[in-house]
């Protein structure tokens, strides 16, 4: 095993990046809107994707009780894993990718804004507990992205400075919570735009384009 100056580490965001659940949350927020009577838009789905609900729910009705955040949100991803399991399957060169930084020797931890239980459709289910040795979750946060505390909870569960670490995400806030914990930062075009996420190191289209040799340079 390399020694602790020489390990690597890459977090990869969950929604958007691994998986294509874009087309279920936005199914959820509907619903749940449909149902509460709430406004909701694509282009707010957009904004707020890859925040956590506490976040977006006072959005959407401002002066919320904390309890009726968490009624909502326990609904909304009650229904959106419903939803999902419709259709199962990790993104686009997502398997192949983590084999290649396995084999390469990178750690790998999965840094969500989303409930535990919304990995554990996917942890088993496509076999990401091969891969990840860590993963981070809502239930162990108090700050949403673009805040770094996912990630930086991510990076210490690896036991790897930030800065020995490469983030993965789809999202804006994500970029941006990346670069508030002091890491490199890839960003992929499921959900934004490539001038959106023009502040990431690299912007792809997919997964398909990556290779562990680019997350060696970027962290060289």
């Amino acid at each position: 095993m390399a020694s602790r100056d020489k390990q690597r580490g890459v977090i990869f965001d969950m929604d958007g990046v691994l998986v294509d659940t874009g087309w279920a949350h936005r199914q959820a927020w509907y619903d749940l809107a449909a149902i509460d009577g709430l406004t909701m838009t694509d282009q707010f789905f957009r904004d707020t994707f890859g925040m956590q609900n506490g976040a977006i729910l006072p959005m959407l009705r401002p002066g919320i009780s904390k309890p009726e955040v968490d009624r909502l949100s326990d609904w909304k991803e009650r229904r959106y894993r419903e939803v999902v399991r419709e259709r199962l399957e990790l993104a686009e060169g997502a398997e192949a990718l983590l084999r290649d930084l396995k084999h390469s020797g990178f750690r790998l931890a999965i840094g969500s804004s989303a409930p535990p239980e919304n990995l554990d459709v996917f942890w088993t289910g496509l076999g990401l507990a091969d891969y990840f040795e860590a993963r981070v979750t809502n239930e162990e946060i108090t700050e949403s992205k673009p805040s770094p505390q996912t990630f930086l909870r991510a990076a210490q569960k690896i036991e790897l400075a930030p800065a020995r670490c490469v983030v993965v995400e789809d999202a804006v806030q994500g970029v941006q919570a990346a670069r508030a914990g002091g890491m490199a930062v890839v960003a992929v075009t499921t959900t934004r735009t490539r001038d959106d996420l023009a502040n990431a190191d690299r912007v792809v289209a997919s997964l398909t384009e990556l290779r562990a040799d680019d997350f060696l340079t970027m962290l060289e």
